[in-house]
Protein backbone atom coordinates (compact mmCIF):
# COMPACT_ATOMS: atom_id res chain seq x y z
CA UNK A 1 0.00 0.00 0.00
CA UNK A 2 0.97 3.40 -0.85
CA UNK A 3 0.87 5.99 2.01
CA UNK A 4 -2.30 7.45 1.44
CA UNK A 5 -3.70 3.81 1.59
CA UNK A 6 -2.09 3.18 4.95
CA UNK A 7 -2.94 6.47 6.85
CA UNK A 8 -6.96 6.23 5.83
CA UNK A 9 -6.64 2.63 6.56
CA UNK A 10 -5.18 3.24 9.93
CA UNK A 11 -7.05 6.60 10.66
CA UNK A 12 -10.67 6.57 9.60
CA UNK A 13 -13.15 9.27 10.00
CA UNK A 14 -14.17 10.47 13.44
CA UNK A 15 -17.65 10.46 12.66
CA UNK A 16 -17.41 6.85 11.18
CA UNK A 17 -15.48 5.97 14.79
CA UNK A 18 -18.78 7.08 16.38
CA UNK A 19 -21.21 5.12 14.04
CA UNK A 20 -22.86 8.47 12.31
CA UNK A 21 -23.58 8.59 8.76
CA UNK A 22 -23.00 11.98 7.70
CA UNK A 23 -25.04 11.31 4.41
CA UNK A 24 -28.29 11.66 6.96
CA UNK A 25 -29.25 15.07 8.18
CA UNK A 26 -29.83 13.38 11.79
CA UNK A 27 -26.56 12.30 11.83
CA UNK A 28 -24.69 15.49 10.70
CA UNK A 29 -26.51 16.94 13.79
CA UNK A 30 -24.98 14.01 15.90
CA UNK A 31 -21.73 15.01 14.26
CA UNK A 32 -22.11 18.47 15.17
CA UNK A 33 -22.79 17.78 18.96
CA UNK A 34 -20.34 15.45 18.74
CA UNK A 35 -18.10 18.03 17.19
CA UNK A 36 -18.84 20.41 19.95
CA UNK A 37 -17.52 18.29 22.43
CA UNK A 38 -14.29 17.24 20.70
CA UNK A 39 -13.91 21.37 20.33
CA UNK A 40 -12.84 21.40 24.08
CA UNK A 41 -9.23 21.26 25.76
CA UNK A 42 -10.49 17.46 26.42
CA UNK A 43 -8.79 14.18 25.47
CA UNK A 44 -10.28 12.78 22.25
CA UNK A 45 -11.07 9.59 24.61
CA UNK A 46 -13.91 11.31 27.01
CA UNK A 47 -15.45 13.71 24.24
CA UNK A 48 -15.94 10.20 22.17
CA UNK A 49 -16.97 8.33 25.62
CA UNK A 50 -19.05 11.71 26.32
CA UNK A 51 -20.64 11.42 22.83
CA UNK A 52 -21.75 7.80 22.85
CA UNK A 53 -23.21 8.29 26.55
CA UNK A 54 -25.73 11.06 24.71
CA UNK A 55 -26.40 8.52 22.12
CA UNK A 56 -27.41 5.97 24.54
CA UNK A 57 -29.79 8.19 26.41
CA UNK A 58 -31.16 9.58 22.79
CA UNK A 59 -30.28 12.71 23.37
CA UNK A 60 -29.01 13.00 20.29
CA UNK A 61 -31.00 16.09 18.23
CA UNK A 62 -31.96 19.33 18.83
CA UNK A 63 -35.05 19.38 20.31
CA UNK A 64 -34.06 16.25 22.66
CA UNK A 65 -31.38 18.31 24.01
CA UNK A 66 -33.86 21.29 24.55
CA UNK A 67 -36.13 18.82 26.55
CA UNK A 68 -33.60 17.13 28.58
CA UNK A 69 -32.61 19.89 30.57
CA UNK A 70 -29.48 21.44 32.45
CA UNK A 71 -29.55 18.62 35.41
CA UNK A 72 -29.67 15.73 32.66
CA UNK A 73 -27.22 16.91 30.31
CA UNK A 74 -25.38 17.22 33.24
CA UNK A 75 -25.61 13.90 33.72
CA UNK A 76 -24.42 12.61 30.98
CA UNK A 77 -21.73 14.57 30.67
CA UNK A 78 -20.31 13.24 34.38
CA UNK A 79 -21.43 9.07 33.08
CA UNK A 80 -18.96 10.41 30.10
CA UNK A 81 -16.23 11.78 31.97
CA UNK A 82 -16.67 15.52 30.86
CA UNK A 83 -16.33 16.63 34.74
CA UNK A 84 -14.06 19.20 33.72
CA UNK A 85 -16.68 21.15 31.34
CA UNK A 86 -19.97 19.76 32.63
CA UNK A 87 -21.66 22.76 33.54
CA UNK A 88 -20.74 25.30 31.00
CA UNK A 89 -21.23 22.62 27.97
CA UNK A 90 -24.34 21.75 29.31
CA UNK A 91 -25.63 25.72 29.38
CA UNK A 92 -23.79 25.95 26.04
CA UNK A 93 -25.48 23.35 24.39
CA UNK A 94 -28.99 24.13 25.95
CA UNK A 95 -28.25 27.58 24.13
CA UNK A 96 -26.96 26.24 21.13
CA UNK A 97 -30.10 24.04 20.52
CA UNK A 98 -32.24 26.91 21.81
CA UNK A 99 -30.79 29.49 19.05
CA UNK A 100 -30.53 27.04 16.64
CA UNK A 101 -34.52 26.03 17.10
CA UNK A 102 -35.54 29.73 17.18
CA UNK A 103 -33.22 31.33 14.32
CA UNK A 104 -32.91 28.80 11.72
CA UNK A 105 -35.21 25.89 12.33
CA UNK A 106 -32.47 23.15 12.04
CA UNK A 107 -28.67 22.84 11.37
CA UNK A 108 -29.57 21.62 7.50
CA UNK A 109 -31.51 25.47 7.05
CA UNK A 110 -28.61 27.21 8.79
CA UNK A 111 -26.26 25.87 5.75
CA UNK A 112 -28.99 25.88 3.14
CA UNK A 113 -29.02 29.96 4.12
CA UNK A 114 -25.07 30.60 3.93
CA UNK A 115 -24.06 31.96 0.68
CA UNK A 116 -20.39 30.33 0.65
CA UNK A 117 -18.10 28.38 3.74
CA UNK A 118 -17.13 31.76 4.96
CA UNK A 119 -20.53 32.69 5.66
CA UNK A 120 -21.43 28.95 7.25
CA UNK A 121 -18.47 29.15 9.39
CA UNK A 122 -19.34 32.70 10.24
CA UNK A 123 -22.89 32.06 10.93
CA UNK A 124 -22.12 29.22 13.12
CA UNK A 125 -19.32 30.96 15.42
CA UNK A 126 -22.47 33.08 16.44
CA UNK A 127 -23.05 30.82 18.70
CA UNK A 128 -22.07 31.08 21.99
CA UNK A 129 -18.75 28.74 22.39
CA UNK A 130 -18.50 27.52 18.92
CA UNK A 131 -15.64 29.02 17.85
CA UNK A 132 -13.01 28.38 14.95
CA UNK A 133 -11.30 25.51 16.35
CA UNK A 134 -14.86 23.61 16.86
CA UNK A 135 -15.80 25.22 13.04
CA UNK A 136 -12.91 23.25 11.54
CA UNK A 137 -13.79 19.76 13.15
CA UNK A 138 -17.36 20.24 12.10
CA UNK A 139 -16.72 21.17 8.82
CA UNK A 140 -13.56 19.36 7.77
CA UNK A 141 -15.31 15.77 7.52
CA UNK A 142 -18.31 17.38 5.80
CA UNK A 143 -16.69 17.92 2.53
CA UNK A 144 -18.28 15.69 -0.32
CA UNK A 145 -21.38 16.15 1.53
CA UNK A 146 -22.63 19.66 2.20
CA UNK A 147 -20.76 21.72 -1.07
CA UNK A 148 -17.88 23.49 0.91
CA UNK A 149 -14.46 24.73 -0.01
CA UNK A 150 -12.96 24.53 3.49
CA UNK A 151 -9.17 25.05 4.30
CA UNK A 152 -6.86 22.76 5.62
CA UNK A 153 -6.25 23.51 9.40
CA UNK A 154 -1.94 24.21 9.79
CA UNK A 155 -2.12 21.06 12.17
CA UNK A 156 -2.68 18.55 9.25
CA UNK A 157 -0.53 20.84 6.76
CA UNK A 158 2.44 19.75 9.47
CA UNK A 159 1.74 16.51 8.99
CA UNK A 160 1.35 16.29 5.40
CA UNK A 161 4.73 17.99 5.00
CA UNK A 162 6.65 15.30 6.92
CA UNK A 163 4.59 12.47 4.79
CA UNK A 164 5.88 14.56 1.69
CA UNK A 165 1.99 14.44 0.94
CA UNK A 166 0.25 17.43 -1.68
CA UNK A 167 -2.99 18.24 -0.66
CA UNK A 168 -3.75 20.05 -3.86
CA UNK A 169 -4.08 17.02 -5.09
CA UNK A 170 -7.41 16.15 -2.94
CA UNK A 171 -11.01 17.41 -3.08
CA UNK A 172 -14.29 16.76 -1.62
CA UNK A 173 -14.44 13.30 0.54
CA UNK A 174 -11.27 12.10 -0.25
CA UNK A 175 -9.60 15.85 1.31
CA UNK A 176 -11.89 15.17 4.52
CA UNK A 177 -10.68 11.43 4.86
CA UNK A 178 -7.11 12.26 3.69
CA UNK A 179 -6.97 15.71 6.50
CA UNK A 180 -9.10 14.03 9.34
CA UNK A 181 -6.18 11.02 8.93
CA UNK A 182 -3.83 13.33 9.56
CA UNK A 183 -5.21 15.40 12.32
CA UNK A 184 -5.01 12.03 14.11
CA UNK A 185 -1.41 10.58 13.20
CA UNK A 186 -0.13 13.77 14.85
CA UNK A 187 -1.69 13.80 17.79
CA UNK A 188 -1.81 10.28 18.01
CA UNK A 189 1.88 9.78 17.02
CA UNK A 190 3.89 12.58 16.21
CA UNK A 191 2.95 15.17 19.47
CA UNK A 192 4.01 12.32 21.48
CA UNK A 193 6.61 11.19 19.13
CA UNK A 194 5.92 7.71 18.93
CA UNK A 195 7.84 7.04 15.84
CA UNK A 196 8.80 3.64 16.49
CA UNK A 197 4.86 2.72 16.22
CA UNK A 198 3.44 4.91 14.16
CA UNK A 199 2.24 3.04 10.97
CA UNK A 200 3.43 5.71 8.59
CA UNK A 201 6.96 5.81 10.14
CA UNK A 202 8.80 4.26 6.55
CA UNK A 203 7.22 7.14 4.60
CA UNK A 204 8.28 10.12 7.58
CA UNK A 205 11.06 12.43 6.52
CA UNK A 206 11.10 13.31 10.39
CA UNK A 207 10.69 10.09 12.18
CA UNK A 208 13.40 9.36 14.83
CA UNK A 209 14.81 6.38 16.82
Amino acid sequence: MDKIEVLLVNFPLYAEDLGIDLKEPSGRFKWFLASILFGARISEKIASNTYKSFERYGIDSMDKITAAGWDELVRILDEGGYVRYDFSTATKLLDIARTLKEKYGSLENLYNLSSDTKDLARRLQEFKGIGAVTTQIFLRELRGVWHISLEVSSKAKSVAENLDITLQEFEGEELSRVETALVKLGIKYCKKKRCEECPVRDFCGRAVG
